[in-house]
This record gives C-alpha cells, sequence and structure tokens, in this order.
C-alpha cells in the first residue's frame, strides 16, 4: 500500500471475510486508494477459460473503472453492493457449492452400494430438478475417481472456516456448514487436503465402505 499514490485502484479478488475487505478499504483510503473486493467462481478450468463469474464489492466508479478488466477474465461481473459485499457473496457461494458437492456424495455412495452404477444415476437425474453446474462439474469426476485438483479442499476448508468465522460473529447459526466443515477437517486428518473438492466423496465412502466408480466414468476420462 506504501507505493501507491491517490487516485490508484486495488481490485482483491481472493476470498477472504467481509471484515478483512473492509480493513483494506480503510486503510486504502487514507491514502486515497480505490478498493474492490471482487472474489471469482468457476475454478481453475473458469480461470484458464475466462469464465469466471465475479462478485464485486465497492463503488459504481471503481466498478466501471475495472469492468474492462473484469470482462477479459470473466463471463460475468456483478457489483451487488459496498466493500465486503463482494466477500459476503463469495461465502454464499461456497455454502452451497461444497454442500452441494457433499450431498451429491452422499447419494452416489448409497447408489453404489445397493448396486447401482453411480454415472448412470447421474445421467438419470441430470436433468430433473436435482441437475446444477455442481453436479455436472463433480459427478462424473467422483465416478471416474478423478481427484485432480481445480478447487481444493484445502481452499474449500479455508472459505468454509471464514463462512462460519462470519455468520457467528453476526449471530448466524450454520449447522450444515459447521457439519461440513468437521468432514474437511477429517479429510484433512486422513491426507486428502490437495484433492478436488470432488473428493469430498471419499468420506462418505470411508463411512459407508464402498467406493464409488463407473466403467463408463473411467472409459470417458481416458
Amino acid at each position: 500500500a506504501s507505493a501507491l499514490s491517490a487516485g490508484k485502484r486495488v481490485c482483491d479478488f481472493s476470498s477472504v471475510t467481509p471484515n478483512q475487505s473492509k480493513e483494506c478499504q480503510r486503510r486504502l483510503a487514507e491514502k486515497g486508494v480505490g478498493f474492490m473486493d471482487a472474489p471469482v467462481s468457476g475454478g481453475e478450468p473458469g480461470a484458464v477459460a475466462g469464465t469466471l463469474a465475479i462478485m464485486c464489492g465497492g463503488s459504481q466508479d471503481d466498478f466501471g473503472a475495472l469492468k474492462p478488466i473484469f470482462d477479459v477474465v470473466g463471463s460475468s461481473a456483478t457489483l451487488i453492493g459496498p466493500v465486503g459485499s463482494g466477500s459476503v457473496t463469495k461465502l454464499a457461494n461456497q455454502i452451497i457449492v461444497n454442500l452441494t458437492i457433499a450431498a451429491v456424495s452422499e447419494a452416489l455412495v448409497l447408489a453404489t452400494k445397493a448396486g447401482v452404477d453411480p454415472m448412470k444415476v447421474y445421467q438419470a437425474i441430470r436433468s430433473g430438478l436435482a441437475g446444477s453446474a455442481v453436479l455436472d462439474a463433480k459427478a462424473p469426476m467422483m465416478c471416474a475417481r478423478n481427484f485432480k485438483p481445480g478447487g481444493k479442499i484445502a481452499i474449500n476448508r479455508k472459505d468454509i472456516k471464514n463462512v462460519i468465522d462470519t455468520a457467528h460473529a453476526i449471530d448466524v447459526p450454520v449447522p450444515m456448514s459447521a457439519q461440513l466443515f468437521e468432514i474437511m477437517q477429517a479429510l484433512k486428518v486422513s491426507g486428502h487436503m490437495n484433492d478436488d473438492h470432488s473428493g469430498i466423496v471419499q468420506y462418505f465412502e470411508a463411512l459407508a465402505g464402498v467406493e464409488v466408480s463407473s466403467p463408463q466414468a473411467h472409459a470417458s476420462n481416458e
């Protein structure tokens, strides 16, 4: 910050707490420097393809000045509100994404233990109400046992910890996020922090004594 001059702008694409974003704004404002929190969703594939969803908190002026950059790195950029709003939105995003992955994991473990091909279960339900971008991205990875990280469990565990800390600071109970954090903690103990968060399925597999796998998924992944 000491090297920045008045009139410059800082855009933070990282996933942090709203209070951290607000503190950055406060310190930069003392130097006349603008600030916008703009966490993203889409993972490494979205970053490479330039299709990230960008969640922005800050002033309309700063958003307008940074929009040309957002248009290069993302397919959508939304100004949600003042500084901190982008970080709140990212926390909400991480709740939905990671709890959905956990639900998909539980469902596919059930299907597998019942003797049904989990890939065919996925194909059968993806066009119905259970369908989602998360299901389409993560179910095939689970079925192919492809846990090469796009979004590591370690990073998402950090985000869910931020969810819990932020929620507790404003007296919002988050029981499902708390349970999810403990699932991720168990995966940390078992050495899975560097797996993609589709690897959350391994927690449920260990409970049920079964491994989600599909010959069809393995064939399409080769």
